[in-house]
């Protein structure tokens, strides 16, 4: 009778150590999956993060996006009317707040073409000194103007002599920003500079009812008082009326105009739900008519510093 029971006792016996292996499976199993779910919820964070970082810069493209197409729209009016030469508006999109600003480009000297007189009168409105300006004026029309047939250029040697690693273009700026590549231009003077120049205006003249007053004081024989007087009275002219316009600066003034170009500069200021704030700035070209694109974007900058143009870095080897 006790052969069963020795039996029983090592079927127990077997029994207790198979169950415990099995706990001891069930263990490092758990451990393994504990550490698993501890290595997914790393990766599941870090990829709901990149996603996150993802999304804002598809907003930020959508709602700049969305800025541009809209201005080109309330540009884009009948032909048969005037079109805006500024103006502002604001759109939700998205749980955003977007609010736009634009203005025609002939609000700004254009550097292509513009006068050495009118570059010097600038130079002069942002603090050089008259002789100074002069000079840098001259260095500007330089660097459009194309080399001479005799092979003799002086302004090549000059960049040369410098140690430039870089020559003039020689032909017109494809943009406002080769103005920090000119010789002889002190960098406080072109930081100052940059928000009152342009290249897209295709025009000599400035829009005197939306220039800057820097822009103003750059116009031929403009004196202190005479811009003076007028800025005083400009909000009240009848903008549909040039004649009148031209005469409140004292008849006939050279480089004035009150024509806006099809080129424009779109500032947009774009606050997400979350706070966070963006300010791109593009310069786009109205179409003419026939042309099967409503709108052609010149420039992009994807954020503007509120307060002056940013300075790019020159790149060498032109």
């Amino acid at each position: 009778m006790t052969m069963p029971r020795l039996r029983r006792s090592r079927s127990t016996d077997v029994t207790i150590a198979e169950d415990g292996f099995i706990v001891v499976i069930t263990l490092w199993l758990l451990a393994g999956l504990a550490a698993l779910a501890t290595v997914a919820s790393a990766y599941i964070g870090q990829s709901a993060l990149a996603l996150s970082t993802l999304d804002a810069a598809a907003q930020w493209e959508m709602l700049s996006s969305a800025g541009v197409e809209l201005a080109a729209y309330r540009l884009s009016g009948p032909a048969t009317l005037r079109r805006p030469s500024h103006g502002r508006f604001d759109f939700q999109l998205a749980n955003a707040t977007v609010r736009i600003e634009y203005m025609s480009e002939s609000a700004r000297i254009n550097l292509n073409t513009a006068p050495a007189s009118m570059l010097a009168g600038l130079f002069r409105a942002v603090g050089a000194s008259a002789e100074a300006a002069d000079l840098y004026a001259m260095r500007v029309v330089a660097w459009r103007t194309p080399p001479k047939s005799d092979g003799q250029d002086n302004e090549l040697a000059s960049y040369r002599a410098a140690g430039l690693p870089y020559v003039p273009r020689q032909g017109p700026f494809s943009s406002a920003d080769e103005l920090w590549l000119v010789l002889g231009l002190p960098t406080p003077l072109v930081e100052r500079t940059m928000a009152f120049v342009t290249v897209y205006s295709g025009m000599s003249e400035v829009n005197v009812l939306d220039a800057a007053p820097e822009v103003l004081a750059a116009l031929p024989n403009m004196t202190s008082a005479k811009l003076e007087a007028f800025l005083s009275e400009r909000a009240e002219l009848p903008r549909d009326n040039p004649e009148f316009v031209i005469g409140a600066l004292g008849g006939r003034q050279p480089g004035a105009t009150t024509s806006a170009s099809s080129a424009y500069r779109l500032r947009m200021h774009i606050t997400l739900q979350d706070g966070r704030q963006r300010m791109p700035e593009a310069v786009i070209q109205m179409s003419e008519p026939g042309d099967p694109k409503a709108f052609h974007v010149l420039a992009w900058t994807d954020e503007v510093d509120s307060e002056r143009a940013g300075r790019p870095r020159p790149r060498e080897g032109r």
